[in-house]
């Protein structure tokens, strides 16, 4: 019987919950309040978890901490290593969550979020001319190609209408994730519009022109019947275009910093793929680290400006046009529409043209051809409202063309300490790096471990050797360019601190209620009180010699269900633990149901 996962000392108030036609499998839960730094506005799907774990954690050992924790793995996304983890009905998604994020195990465990399209709904007069390709210079770039039909762009939205005059020619067999069956018909109108801003038939005397004229389109609907769509959705659809020949990917949702999609990103990019995902219509600035394995994009005017509902942040790789974007619309219709879900296809457009272009560029390269040809906007260089620049097509296809492509990597070698120094305290790790075109970062790690990034000379690094342990260790820096190239350089120093002292106290703890001789019923709160020199930081219940619950939390409360325990005389006993593993009992309560 799986271990039932009890939190005490935790309040939680419930929000509504959201109500979704047609949600099938899907139920979401509104966002509980129990968490003062959520997003309240942010739904998820209830009684369930994201969690990966380590490359060097065997699935046995894996299974015994899922099991451990009180979760059911329901489901692994498939080249990802992700886990779809399903909870207890009393358990609480955040304390789960924290549950599984302090396991050393543990790459990364996230709720599994349900996530609105980035659409706006524009107030604009009709706008015939499509203003945004002559400003991408789609012209330029359809002198030397319209895109191939080879490769394919996988539309991961609402569905697309196939039957659409201006789509139906372009379409190939695609797949329905929310479902899990073939039709791939829009439900909600959104991915016919991001497939016609991508992908249209163009030059043909009808409707609207479009980006890669000639690119294929694989409808992959990932969303409910209102155009949400979780993140293990969106993975899966990934995962499953990337095992069907997809090239290119458009996420039109807020998703760069999801792990999971991370994850699938990183596959898809695996498969030769380039995936575009949209910044958001929120305006808000992002703290969240780039996402190496997407092109996430923000949205810009006529004046190439940023939208004024565009999001922004240490995520954002480009900007595109994002406003007054005539498009396809579902029935065979054309609408004006505006929202970075617009922007992102016309990103993931221009990377298709570039794959067209020269067919043997890796993803890689794609990105960063897109980046380097882009025109700068805002600060020099990259910035967090445009990225490094409004995409250019024009240009990413001339610089991909012809296969004239920076492929020399830049030279790196330590300054600072020598190969086999001795070190102690706090240092400061010195690299020495340049290219023949520019050096875009430096990264460093610590025996495989990341220490930081730097992207400006001189490149330093602070490492506080106090934290590692002492002996020999390998410090390893790359450095990259703006075309992905790269080089390394590594050495191995001797970390040579005192020892601190080894804490061999252990926790000292008594049951402070039920009472000795006491009556149980129902499902009974035991209490402790709990202490030890550095800290308390789990206690566990023990029933007649079973572990019953834990808890990780202050003041260490634990919950026994007592209805199915027989009648008469039961033994408790609490066993508290400290960060050094050291574990202290309590002396023996003995109760009466």
């Amino acid at each position: 019987m799986m271990k039932r996962l009890v939190i005490a000392f935790c309040v939680v108030t419930f929000l509504t919950l959201a109500t979704i036609s047609g949600i099938g499998p899907h139920k979401v839960a509104a966002q509980k309040q129990d968490e003062r730094w959520m997003d309240v506005n942010y739904q998820f799907a209830p009684n369930r978890i994201l969690v990966k774990f380590g490359s060097t954690i065997m699935p046995d050992h894996a299974r015994n901490i899922i099991a451990a924790l009180g979760a059911r793995d329901a489901e692994e996304i498939p080249g990802t290593g992700v886990h779809i983890l399903e909870l207890p009905d009393q358990a609480t998604e955040h304390v789960a969550l924290h549950a599984f994020q302090a396991r050393p195990e543990v790459d990364f465990a996230e709720l599994d979020r349900l996530v609105k399209p980035d659409d706006v709904i524009p107030n604009d007069p009709w706008y015939v001319d499509q203003w945004h390709l002559t400003k991408i210079s789609g012209p330029t770039a359809w002198s030397t190609t319209t895109g191939s039909a080879s490769v394919i762009i996988a539309i991961l939205d609402t569905g697309v209408d196939g039957a659409h005059p201006d789509l139906s020619q372009k379409m190939v067999a695609g797949w329905n994730v929310y479902n899990n069956n073939s039709d791939s018909s829009d439900i909600g109108g959104h991915g016919t519009k991001v497939a016609g801003t991508a992908a249209a038939i163009s030059n043909n005397a009808n409707g609207v022109a479009s980006v890669a004229w000639a690119c294929k389109i694989m409808p992959v609907r990932v969303s409910d019947s209102t155009g949400y769509a979780l993140f293990s959705d969106m993975a899966k659809g990934l995962t499953w275009a990337a095992d069907h020949g997809a090239r290119v990917a458009n996420l039109s949702y807020t998703a760069s910093d999801s792990s999971t999609v991370k994850s699938a990103a990183s596959y898809f990019q695996s498969k030769g793929g380039v995936v575009a995902v949209s910044a958001g219509n929120d305006s808000t600035f992002s703290s969240a680290a780039d996402n190496p394995y997407t092109l996430t994009v923000s949205a810009t005017d006529n004046n190439d400006l940023l939208a004024t509902f565009s999001n922004t942040g240490n995520n954002v790789d480009l900007a595109a046009p994002g406003i007054m974007i005539q498009t396809t619309a579902k029935g065979g219709g054309y609408q004006s529409v505006a929202g970075t879900s617009f922007s992102a296809p016309i990103v993931a457009g221009v990377a298709a043209l570039v794959m067209s272009a020269n067919a043997s560029l890796s993803p890689a390269q794609v990105q960063d051809i897109l980046k380097q040809s882009a025109d700068d906007l805002g600060n020099a260089g990259w910035d967090a409202s445009y990225g490094w620049g409004r995409v250019n097509a024009g240009r990413a296809v001339a610089l991909a063309g012809g296969g004239v492509v920076d492929n020399t990597p830049p030279q790196i070698s330590f300054a600072s300490p020598a190969d086999g120094a001795a070190l102690a305290g706090i240092i400061t790790i010195g690299v020495s790096a340049n290219d023949n075109v520019g050096v875009a970062s430096v990264s460093l790690t610590i025996d495989g471990v990341a220490l930081g990034t730097d992207s400006s000379s001189p490149y330093a690094f602070t490492w506080d050797t106090t934290t590692a342990t002492n002996g020999w260790h390998t410090v390893i820096a790359v450095a990259s360019d703006a075309m992905g190239n790269s080089s390394s350089s590594a050495i191995t120093v001797l970390v040579s601190n005192s020892a601190p002292p080894v804490d061999t106290t252990a926790p000292t703890v008594t049951i402070s209620s039920p009472a000795e001789g006491g009556k149980v019923s129902g499902n009974a709160s035991v209490y402790v009180d709990a202490s030890d020199n550095l800290g308390v930081t789990r206690n566990e219940l023990y029933v007649d010699g079973a572990l019953v619950a834990s808890s990780t939390t202050a003041p260490f409360t634990t919950k026994w269900n007592t209805a199915k325990a027989k009648t008469g005389k039961h033994v408790l006993q609490c066993k508290a633990f400290d960060a050094a593993g050291n574990a202290g009992l309590s002396p023996i309560v003995n109760v009466y149901k």
